[in-house]
């Protein structure tokens, strides 16, 4: 069943929680753990007055808090996984994989960069989702983490209930970029040419659904504009057709697409970021010229919901100090990325601003995924 995992981690986690609480929580809990197998409880809550209950409920939480904080205090014991939801290779291994280095220096534990591919990065988060919210199961997010809630009505995860955000790592910018041989060489002009040639413009992307796609679309929602999107397999076919002048325009990460710039064989439009780029601060931005505009790809760390909020803190904080040191910001900015190293409630509220942008996105455009 969809929520299955939700069950049984509420079951497991009623070992260490509510137990000081008042009748109704000990019922949920006791429901929680026969859904899950797990023999009840025994006995119920102690008889007494509702004061004597008030008092005992608030020591049982001040204890719980304790407890908490020294758990997070004393973590981690044992190896920590790192989840990266796509094959090996690729900027998004790349980010995991020296943040797994900086953060065994900070842990005295090794950090296992753990991948689980397919399905838009579903099967990865699915596995972070079901996991047993303890700190030692973690994964990696970018984009498709705000886009997929849109896209895919079926998901195996509820985003918003059954994860929860760690810390964003990093951004990275999407451009537009065009053939050499194209007429427009800003937004301005590309929005000119093609309203004058209405239903002749495509742009191609990396893949349906993905945070390119949805830029151009996008874009065509906030312009007024009617440009056909060509999806291809990944960035390396969209680029080469590009270049080679059979689609006019692309929609790409930067810093892949950048290496063709400097070689001449295609050329920047503009960014769709809503500032410009530190890395490449010349090329002018989509939202100068149609205001509100906004898209970029956002790289972070995310973790089953119910991590104890101390825990999550410590592992936030962690995070935050490690992005940000020079080694990996260095690095980070050789890729074209720019490192963040956010809180926890930070990072929550991007991803659920980026949901909320990208839902009105997809209904607006009518993206349906076959």
């Amino acid at each position: 069943m969809r929520h299955d995992f939700s069950r049984r981690r509420a079951a497991l986690r009623t070992l260490s929680a509510l137990a000081a609480s008042a009748a109704v929580p000990l019922l949920a809990s006791t429901a929680a753990r026969a859904q899950a197998g797990a023999p009840a409880p025994a006995g119920g809550p102690a008889p007494g007055t509702a004061g004597q209950a008030g008092q005992a409920g608030q020591a049982g939480q001040a204890g719980q808090a304790g407890q908490a904080a020294e758990s997070a205090a004393g973590w981690p014991t044992r190896p920590v996984k790192l989840i990266v939801p796509f094959a090996p290779g690729g900027p998004t291994d790349t980010i995991a994989r020296l943040l797994a280095q900086g953060l065994q220096s900070l842990w005295g534990q090794s950090v296992v960069v753990d991948y689980k591919p397919g399905g838009g990065t579903i099967i990865g988060t699915q596995y972070v989702a079901g996991s047993e919210p303890d700190g030692y199961t973690l994964g990696m997010a970018i984009s498709a983490h705000m886009i997929n809630p849109s896209l895919q009505p079926s998901l195996p995860y509820d985003t918003k209930k059954d994860l929860a955000g760690v810390s964003q790592v990093a951004l990275s910018h999407f451009g537009l970029f065009a053939h050499p041989s194209f007429p427009a060489d800003t937004i301005a002009g590309l929005i000119e040419h093609a309203r004058k040639h209405p239903g002749t413009m495509s742009y191609a992307t990396p893949g349906t659904g993905t945070g390119t796609h949805l830029a151009g679309e996008m874009l065509n929602h906030m312009a007024g504009l009617d440009m056909v999107h060509i999806p291809y397999k990944g960035s390396a076919p969209a680029q080469q057709d590009v270049i080679g002048g059979r689609v006019p325009l692309l929609f790409d990460v930067v810093f892949s697409a950048m290496p063709f710039v400097r070689d001449k064989r295609l050329k920047p439009i503009a960014l769709a970021s809503p500032q410009r780029a530190a890395s490449e601060p010349d090329i002018p931005l989509i939202a100068e010229t149609v205001p509100g505009f906004s898209a970029m790809s956002f790289i972070g760390v995310i973790a089953p919901s119910g991590v104890p909020k101390p825990l999550l803190q410590r592992i936030s904080a962690d995070i935050g100090r490690t992005v940000k040191s020079a080694a990996l910001t260095e690095r980070m900015m050789a890729l074209g990325m720019e490192p963040v190293g956010s809180t926890s409630e930070e990072y929550e509220a991007v991803i659920g601003r980026e949901i909320d942008k990208w839902d009105g996105v997809v209904k607006a455009a009518g993206i349906k995924l076959n």
